[in-house]
């Protein structure tokens, strides 16, 4: 059964959290999140770079 990853250095650009965490094998990896109702988008990425870059680009669709 796979573990629930740890999430560190998690941050917040305007409604999307960033955060750091190691996946099953043992590489980091950088997540992204939008925390706005019934907005949905998440996404992992392989630098912290990408992962703030999409972060400050996102528009949510949902009004």
């Amino acid at each position: 059964m796979p573990r629930t990853p740890r999430f560190r250095r998690a941050v917040r650009i305007g409604p999307v959290q960033v955060a750091t965490y190691y996946d099953d094998r043992g590489r980091e990896k950088h997540t992204a999140a939008c925390t706005a109702p019934r907005c949905g988008f998440s996404a992992d990425y392989d630098s912290r770079a990408a992962a703030e870059l999409a972060a400050r680009t996102h528009r949510c669709r949902v009004r």
